[in-house]
């Protein structure tokens, strides 16, 4: 019973479980079950217009990189790590793909919305820097001066001693945070990556097989896991929720294990002990997005890219609230903060990974493409994310999402 139970704890903690749950919670929207929102599939054609757009301005030929933290790197057109890595002599390729992993996961994980008051000043090019980009710039400044490395010589790591007793005044001065330039969740972040660190330390077999442990040794455990050289992309998101899951703090868990960014939801029935359960692993698939690359650059070739999900986060959900493909029940909902394990958030996060789906058929229908030739992470890139920032900004001065959530710097 117990090993049926942890079965059931495990499959949750993959991007299928995502997905069908996900088309669940939209097939109970457009049938009128659910308490906060209606959705109008009619409107998708807007969405799929918008989405267009500014993917042709991003992106003239088409040729659209996947959504991933390595997009965040490029200012005004240098790319700031492959500048940094390009001029640095690495002894084989694994060891460029473990520092790259050190620093996609570092950099995920404080990648949690920034709040629209923090900018980050960069010193290259003096500008202010505000929301994902300021945070991944901090971020990459940080990796570049050797804050997270134990070795003054090799500062392009993140060893999991250093990660543990991260001070909280070091994220601080690196963020540049003070008073007049606050930063949401900068505690959260700060634990997060203390725990990240004793997680690894505590797990050399799996993090530590050819350095001392560090992230970047999951490298080396979804290496092993490639059959003829390739590594499917779910088999990623896998290895990081089944590895990195219990770094989240006081989240949900069954049989023992950490479900991660999986919350409940009275409405999703199943027939077992999963029932009321909605996974959305966001942080997690935006992490096993921007694991895709050093992967490559390794020499693995990652396949079925589509079998990870849309991102549940605020610009993708933003969209569909600001075209009005999902609206409020109580528009006094618009005004109210929600926490993040609200029904209403739960609802508006599984209701867009869903939307997210359709939105790929429907702009792949336009471009006469394939999921093939544009994969969904290409449409986040080029894409879902920047219209649902676009919008938000002809909306609101500040840019601000269309929803209030209250957010401890480790979901959104």
């Amino acid at each position: 019973m117990a090993d049926a139970l942890e079965q059931q704890a495990r499959s949750l903690l993959s991007a299928g479980a995502v997905r069908a749950r996900a088309d669940k919670m939209l097939a109970l929207g457009l049938a009128g079950g659910l308490s906060h929102f209606t959705v109008d599939l009619d409107r998708m054609d807007g969405v799929a217009e918008a989405v267009l757009a500014v993917t042709r301005k991003a992106y003239p030929t088409l040729e659209i990189p996947f959504h991933a933290r390595w997009r965040h790197f490029v200012i005004g057109g240098v790319d700031r790590w492959a500048r940094l890595a390009d001029a640095t002599s690495w002894p084989d390729r694994a060891a460029r793909a473990r520092a790259e992993f050190d620093l996609a996961i570092v950099s995920v994980l404080l990648d949690a919305g920034a709040g629209a008051a923090w900018r980050y000043r960069d010193a290259v090019t003096g500008e202010s820097i505000g929301r994902s980009e300021g945070l991944a710039i901090a971020s990459l400044d940080m990796f570049a001066s050797g804050l997270f490395s134990g070795d003054a010589r090799a500062p392009f790591r993140a060893d999991a001693e250093v990660l543990a007793e991260l001070p909280l005044a070091a994220l601080t001065s690196a963020f540049q945070v003070n008073d007049a330039n606050p930063l949401l969740g900068l505690e959260g972040r700060t634990d997060l990556l203390r725990r990240l660190g004793k997680l690894v330390a505590g797990r050399a077999e799996v993090f530590g097989l050819r350095d001392t442990p560090r992230p970047g040794g999951l490298f080396e455990h979804i290496a092993a896991q490639a059959k003829g050289g390739a590594v499917a992309a779910p088999v990623i998101l896998s290895a990081v929720l089944n590895q990195l899951g219990p770094i989240w703090p006081s989240r949900l868990e069954l049989a023992g294990i950490p479900l991660g960014d999986c919350w409940r939801h009275p409405a999703l029935k199943t027939d077992d002990a999963t029932t009321g359960l909605v996974p959305l692993h966001k942080l997690s698939q935006w992490l096993s997005y921007s694991l895709i690359e050093p992967l490559q650059r390794a020499g693995i070739d990652v396949t079925d890219i589509d079998g990870l999900t849309g991102l549940a986060e605020y610009r993708n959900g933003g969209l569909f609230v600001d075209h009005e493909v999902l609206r409020l029940r109580d528009p006094a909902d618009g005004e109210r903060a929600h926490a993040v394990d609200s029904q209403l958030v739960v609802e508006w996060r599984a209701l867009t990974v869903a939307l997210l789906d359709r939105l790929a058929e429907q702009v792949r229908v336009k471009l006469g493409r394939t999921p093939e030739t544009l994969p969904l992470a290409s449409i986040l890139e080029g894409g879902s994310w920047a219209a649902g920032r676009a919008i938000a900004f002809a909306r609101r001065p500040d840019g601000s999402p269309p929803l209030k959530v209250i957010s401890d710097g480790t979901v959104f």
